[in-house]
């Protein structure tokens, strides 16, 4: 076909490429496409009000804490349960023992959860999601001390946390030790912090059962 060229015709034929791109809006749509399926792959697996990581994507060692952390806190509620159908004094006691265990290994759970991929508001969801047993635990314990002998719920409880302290706490404390540099200034730092928790712990009981005859509670003198 014949083209005009500086106002005169040619009688070459050429062939005119012509590209259509699309408007602004067209272009930010197409931008945003794979942003679309990117969230929309991202919000499949869990409630879109824990921002984090998919849940597949979470390691397995997160949900293992997860139940057992949760199997322990049932045991806790049950310890606890069956202690205040004994007296009130018990169950404070057993109480306050268990809030002295539980502190320390809430907040390593919470770490290993973190360390497993979990975001900060998953792993608090799922670590108060696990404490929640406690509950079940406290009721069944008061059932079950009310219209049987709590001792067994004692010794099961017993048990678990003389198991949690010489299988857990005790190795992951010197566990802590081997990560530093071993030298006698550190040696010392750590043996003074580790017994220092350990005979917090023993003095509060201590006093606790030395003072139990004087500790009234709601009752007059």
């Amino acid at each position: 076909m014949d083209t005009i060229k500086n106002g005169d015709p040619v009688g070459s034929t050429q062939i005119v490429t012509v590209t259509s791109f699309s408007n602004s809006s067209d272009g930010g749509s197409i931008n945003h496409a794979p942003n679309t399926v990117q969230d929309t792959q991202l919000s499949r697996g869990y409630c879109s009000w824990l921002k984090g990581p998919r849940i597949s994507n979470i390691k397995t060692v997160a949900w293992m804490i997860t139940l057992s952390d949760a199997v322990h806190n049932f045991i806790d509620g049950l310890a606890i349960g069956a202690s205040f159908t004994v007296s009130v004094f018990q169950g404070v006691s057993t109480s306050i023992a268990i809030v002295c265990e539980e502190f320390p290994h809430e907040l390593g759970d919470f770490v290993i959860l973190l360390n497993a991929g979990m975001s900060v508001p998953q792993a608090l969801f799922f670590n108060l999601l696990s404490a929640c047993s406690c509950y079940i635990g406290l009721v069944l314990g008061i059932l079950i001390g009310s219209n049987f002998s709590p001792n067994i719920i004692f010794g099961l409880a017993g048990g678990m946390f003389l198991y949690i302290a010489l299988a857990d706490m005790f190795p992951e404390m010197n566990a802590i030790l081997r990560d530093e540099e071993r030298n006698t200034k550190n040696n010392i730092i750590f043996f003074l912090l580790q017994n220092a928790g350990l005979l917090s712990g023993f003095s509060i009981i201590l006093l606790i059962t030395v003072f139990a005859g004087e500790m009234n509670f709601g009752k007059t003198p």
